[in-house]
């Protein structure tokens, strides 16, 4: 449950993060709305960065073999 629940904060806050682009690139926000926006995309920003460093973390402990990482190319289309 709480490999979904990390993948779902992930996923949310991309897109409240591509929602804010979106409205600052709009150019209609007031200035304190668009700063008050670009701080909450940094903390989205840094929440998003966080949850990929802890995703590699996790696939390199994967990917530790007796001690020693073990170094592996990513095959997104295995052969079947």
């Amino acid at each position: 449950m709480a490999r979904k629940k990390v993948a779902l904060d992930f996923e949310q806050s991309l897109t409240d993060l591509q929602s804010l682009v979106e409205r600052l690139e709009n150019g209609e926000l007031s200035l304190e709305e668009s700063l008050s926006a670009f701080e909450q995309g940094i903390r989205l920003t840094r929440d998003c960065q966080a949850a990929l460093a802890q995703a590699e973390q996790k696939v390199q402990i994967l990917l530790e073999r007796d001690g020693e990482l073990e170094e592996a190319p990513f095959d997104a289309e295995p052969n079947a």
